[in-house]
């Protein structure tokens, strides 16, 4: 299967080019019958198998046609990923096209799926308005002075049966802003991420999450948005952000910034999940509605820590089923160090046994959470269970 890729291609190197430069040759008569698009490791195993040497990154290559001699550019991005054509995949073989350096417009969900392939450090990828249906993945890594930006109104909507509606996978430094991202199981997954943006976005309408930042993706932001009607199977796994992964240490998904977000109704889990293995996530003033926790797998609170060092300040939250924030211990040395400031809670309605704006379950010498007198609460049985911080 692999060699069948490049049947009937020959890539060898070009003897008079530079040296990281090769000559691909086919008897096809149209640079279209090259195939584009491939992932790096796929594109590796096909050329080992095909006899010949995987392209170094930033190389370019020239095809030929045997018969007519007809060149097309062949590069491989800094993220890996491989595609033919005299510019972009979107360009040659879609309704896609450059309006100006840097800038991809975007109005089909092919259209889209070649500009995510093909972006590069300092690209734009401006959607229309319209209904992209699929599941959509970008791996390319951007720099944090050169950021790669997809971007359009809440109009211009990804929306898919099944899977994550937007993948990014190792895309580092990429900003998503302004789309909606709705249907299938999970909305925004970042997974191997660092700095990724997520701004003014709406996602609804899910099986699971919300947005995810997951294996160890680090300095990731998700600010301004708007998440609601998750977790639709009934399992209570549809938080509206997860960070992290559970039963695990060795996901350091560090940092992650929840700033001015509106979190609910109808998220099947809590608002805002910290899992053990994180460090550092602050989550800043973001309102909360707690209608829709299903009390499967003990969500009964807006917000759930389990990670170490995480700033809860600034934050409204109204209609839940038990507590407002909660501190748990999952593995030893977990769930310490939170910091709770100027939270502003609701109980009214509370049926749960603690009905606390604050509950922590495990503090103490070596783990400690510190709850400040600035936050209020109208409602339930009261602010909080341990010692209030002046």
């Amino acid at each position: 299967m692999l060699t069948s890729l490049l049947r009937p291609y020959r890539l060898s190197p070009r003897v008079a080019g530079p040296a990281q430069e090769y000559v691909l040759t086919t008897p096809h008569t149209s640079p279209k019958d090259v195939r584009h698009h491939m992932r790096r490791e796929l594109l590796s195993k096909a050329l080992a198998a095909a006899g010949a040497l995987l392209l170094p990154l930033g190389t370019t290559a020239v095809t030929q046609n045997a018969n007519a001699a007809t060149a097309v550019p062949i590069r491989v991005n800094a993220g890996g990923t491989a595609f033919a054509g005299a510019s972009s995949p979107a360009s040659a073989s879609s309704p896609a096209s450059r309006t100006s350096p840097g800038v991809i417009e975007v109005s089909t969900a092919a259209a889209l799926k070649s500009a995510l392939g093909a972006a590069v450090p300092g690209d734009t990828i401006h959607l229309a308005d319209g209904t992209y249906r699929g599941n959509f993945k970008a791996y390319t890594a951007a720099t944090p002075g050169s950021r790669i930006t997809l971007t359009g109104s809440s109009r211009a909507v990804l929306t898919t049966g099944g899977g994550y509606g937007l993948h990014l996978d190792g895309a580092s430094y990429w900003t998503v802003r302004g789309v909606t991202v709705t249907g299938g199981q999970k909305g925004i997954m970042v997974d191997s991420a660092k700095g990724v943006v997520i701004d003014t976005v709406t996602v609804h309408d899910l099986d699971m999450e919300g947005v995810h930042f997951r294996r160890s993706s680090t300095d990731g932001v998700i600010r301004n948005s708007t998440i609601y009607d998750t977790g639709n199977d009934g399992r209570g796994m549809g938080e509206g952000v997860y960070v992290g992964t559970a039963n695990t240490l060795s996901d350091n998904s560090d940092r992650i910034q929840i700033i001015g977000n509106t979190i609910g109704p109808d998220v099947g889990g809590e608002n805002v999940d910290i899992k053990e293995g994180t460090t550092g996530a602050q989550i800043i003033g973001n309102t909360f509605d707690g209608g829709g926790l299903t009390g499967a797998n003990y969500d009964d609170s807006w917000v759930d820590v389990k990670g170490n060092d995480v700033l809860v300040r600034d934050n409204k939250g109204r209609n839940t089923s038990n507590n407002g924030y909660e501190t748990h211990t999952q593995q030893p040395g977990w769930g310490c160090g939170t910091v709770f400031r100027d939270n502003t809670s609701d109980l009214t309605g509370a049926t749960g046994a603690r009905q606390l704006a604050i509950n922590v379950t495990n503090h103490g010498p070596g783990c400690e959470t510190t709850v400040h007198s600035g936050n209020t609460v109208t409602g339930g049985k009261g602010l909080t269970n341990i010692q209030v911080t002046p």
